[in-house]
């Protein structure tokens, strides 16, 4: 489905934002928000947008940094706490990715190490960036405290659980319960819960972008630089 006018000029806004801002080496930018907001298709679209304007985009996702399925699950595989605390590692996520692409960082960089999937570690050979490119990082917690030095600018997308837990379990088999208040989703709905009590990720983003609504997304605040 092609982005609508409406979306097409929210990217456009957004786009224009971030072009005007100097890399440091690279413009590092977080695109937040809980499961099922859209994160990956609005960081496509974005990265499409920039691309068209001659900017060059590094994509990547928090999913390739994941941790192994032990760690994961150490405090239970229904524990709220351990989907926010343990899901991802975030010691490899700053060492590979986002240090090397920070004022005195190498440029030599990995979008991903792990597979979620197979439960495996990837060994990829290091990209190397020229120093002028800007990072699209999608995916949950971005705002956490241990990220947010990184961000040069950020995104959330807001968008109600009532829509978001639907949208996720609309992917198909194995993406859990359309119902919000289903007891298979109390890990996802209270872990993200707890991470905004912790990190108040609408506060702290550059960007809030109402996304409920997939054709006619909207900009609920806007911060003059961040």
């Amino acid at each position: 489905m092609s982005p609508t006018p409406a979306r097409l000029a929210l990217l456009a806004t957004i786009a224009e934002r971030l072009l005007g801002q100097p890399p440091s080496p690279v413009l590092k930018v977080a695109i937040d928000g809980v499961d099922g907001a859209g994160k990956t298709t609005f960081a496509d679209e974005l990265a499409a947008t920039l691309s068209k304007r001659g900017q060059q985009v590094i994509r990547a996702s928090i999913d390739g940094f994941h941790s192994p399925r032990e760690m994961r699950y150490r405090l239970g595989r229904h524990s709220p706490e351990g989907f926010y605390r343990d899901s991802y590692n975030l010691d490899a996520l700053k060492r590979e990715l986002l240090e090397p692409l920070s004022p005195g960082g190498s440029l030599r960089y990995l979008t991903r190490i792990f597979d979620v999937n197979s439960d495996h570690t990837i060994h990829d050979k290091p990209a190397h960036a020229q120093g002028s490119e800007i990072l699209l990082l999608d995916g949950l917690f971005l705002h956490r405290p241990e990220l947010r030095s990184f961000w040069d600018d950020s995104i959330f997308l807001k968008v109600d659980f009532v829509i978001s837990v639907p949208r996720g379990a609309a992917r198909g088999p194995g993406f859990g319960s359309a119902d919000p208040y289903a007891e298979s989703n109390r890990r996802y709905v209270q872990g993200n819960r707890l991470y905004f009590a912790e990190a108040s990720p609408e506060d702290r983003a550059g960007i809030v972008v109402n996304n409920n609504d997939l054709h006619a997304p909207y900009i609920e605040k806007i911060t003059p630089g961040n």
